[in-house]
Parts: structure tokens; sequence; C-alpha cells
């Protein structure tokens, strides 16, 4: 009698279980529903928080990298070496890390990223200090963007 009991008590407990309502929703790429624990959607996920929507890069264009260049010395290079780590992250290969607009809203909206998206607040966890903002416009985070393209990753089993 006490057998069946439990195993009553078990079948009723895997029931709703597997009946119950699963709180991780899910969303396609363009958005909507809450995909994570953060309630972003996928596309957040994805391509970060702030005013940059997913877009495709045309080619390399080398008077925007330029441009960039010289923003990203003025307002990056404080916190950022692009090998090695300084404050923030070695910025090497970000491109190819990360989407476009997860790069452009870092730059733009470094303040909701930190406090809302996942992978940034690992990332102060890591380096324990927060990315803030630094009076960029779309357009030059663009051009910082297209600066960064020029940085490969480095090949760190060749010792580099």
């Amino acid at each position: 009698m006490k057998t069946t009991t439990i195993s009553i008590a078990i079948l009723t407990t895997i029931m709703l279980i597997g009946c119950g309502k699963n709180d991780k929703t899910t969303t396609d790429e363009q958005g909507g529903s809450p995909a994570g624990g953060d309630g972003l959607s996928q596309t957040q996920l994805t391509h970060g928080i702030g005013p940059i929507q997913p877009f495709n890069l045309e080619p390399l264009d080398d008077a925007r990298a330029a441009a960039g260049k010289e923003i990203f010395e003025v307002k990056c290079i404080a916190c950022h070496k692009i090998d090695e780590r300084l404050v923030g992250p070695p910025l090497s290969g970000v491109t190819e890390r990360r989407s476009p607009g997860f790069i452009m809203n870092m730059i733009l909206n470094p303040d909701q990223m930190v406090k809302q998206h996942p992978e940034v607040k690992a990332m102060l966890a890591q380096y324990y200090v927060p990315m803030t903002f630094q009076n960029v416009t779309e357009e030059d985070a663009r051009s910082i963007l297209e600066y960064l393209r020029t940085l490969k990753s480095k090949d760190l089993t060749k010792g580099e």
C-alpha cells in the first residue's frame, strides 16, 4: 500500500511538472516576447539594447575606418587596448565575436546594456568597471565600428 501511494505521488509530480507553464519563453529573430530571464528578446540578446537595429555590413570603408581610428584614440584608448586587457577587454577581433548592432549599441547605450544584458553583466563581473557613454553620435559609433573591423583576432597559437 505504501509503495502504491509513493508511486502515485511521483507520477502526479511528474505530470504536474510536464504540464506546467514553461516560464522560459522564446522568440523569433524579429523580437517580441522575452527570450531569457532578463526579459530580453532574441534580437536584443544578439544585437544589444539600444537604437541600432540589426544590419548587414557593406565592404570595408577605409576612409570611415580612418575616422573611426581617430575617434577611438580620443574616446576609447583610456580603457581599451587592441591586443591586451586594460580597464576594458581587448578589442582585437571583437567584430568576429559580436554583431555590428551589438557593438554600436554597446558604444551608444552602455548604461542600459550593463544593467540588462546578461553577457555585458558577465563582462562587468570580469572587468569590474562599467563602460560609460563617451558622448558619441551614431555616425561616430559607426566609424568606430568600421575601425574595429580592421582589427583581426590575434593568433594565440603562434605565441603572439
